[in-house]
């Protein structure tokens, strides 16, 4: 990517795109009528203002969740993928099968944990599945890949969140399987620094990533979120879809130039 361009991120719903960049967001979503409906912000939450490399991972995740009650106020039309009974039900799924895996006395602690790692994606895997909502994962790639490579650009994306695949389920194993050596009393404790931590080293491992994709390492743990983008998640947009998506980007670059200025 250029280094005079704005660095975005984005988030697929059923119904449309999200985009968003250091200070700004916008959401185009198609409506029921066939029109394009866009809604647009600054960001009350800006995750690029913090520099910890221990609180600058969780930041942006929060950040990103911040949006979603922003969005909906501004565009109530707008379908948020947790809205999904179907997404819900995956949600309760996989903490129950978490919860049994973690329980199992047939496997070694570091089995367990990478496991559980696996099987709390799930739902998220589950929601990206709908048609509707991989295509418009697909048109948000292309929107941001044009924009900041040129045409060209395909539904699989280098900075994809599902990219943190392969970084989260390492860390969160490791961190877990450390967690279990405390005392019974402060396991639990333990489990949530090891779960944050690992938030933490992961992003700070998807961001290395993304600055030396050629490296053998961060080839290999690109591996699965390409695989899944590839295989799952997203899927080729119509031309309404990617149009959806440009207006998206479109109404966030404006913002985010108006902010330059």
């Amino acid at each position: 990517m250029d280094d005079d361009k704005i660095r975005l991120g984005g988030m697929a719903l059923p119904n449309g795109v999200l985009v968003h960049g250091p200070h700004s967001w916008a959401c185009a979503i198609r409506s029921e009528d066939g029109g394009i409906e866009v809604a647009s912000a600054r960001k009350r939450l800006q995750a690029s203002r913090v520099e910890n490399r221990l609180l600058r991972g969780p930041a942006r995740l929060l950040e990103a969740i911040a949006l979603l009650p922003q969005v909906k106020r501004k565009l109530p039309a707008a379908q948020l993928p947790m809205e999904s009974p179907r997404t819900v039900a995956a949600m309760l799924g996989a903490a129950v099968a978490v919860k049994g895996i973690r329980e199992s006395g047939r496997l070694r602690p570091a089995a367990q944990e990478v496991l559980a790692g696996l099987a709390s994606l799930a739902p998220a895997v589950l929601t990206l599945r709908s048609s509707d909502l991989a295509a418009y994962h697909g048109a948000e790639h292309i929107s941001i890949g044009r924009y900041e490579h040129g045409p060209g650009a395909r539904k699989e994306h280098e900075r994809c969140g599902g990219h943190l695949v392969g970084p989260l389920v390492a860390t969160s194993a490791a961190g877990n399987v450390l967690a279990g050596l405390a005392p019974p009393r402060l396991r639990r404790h333990a489990r949530t620094a090891a779960q944050f931590g690992a938030l933490a080293a992961s992003m700070e491992i998807f961001g290395w990533m993304t600055r030396h994709p050629s490296h053998p390492l961060a080839q290999a743990l690109s591996k699965p979120g390409h695989e899944l983008q590839h295989r799952l998640s997203t899927a080729e947009p119509s031309p309404e879809q990617l149009e959806v998506a440009e207006a998206a980007l479109k109404a966030c670059l404006e913002l985010e130039h108006a902010a330059a200025e």
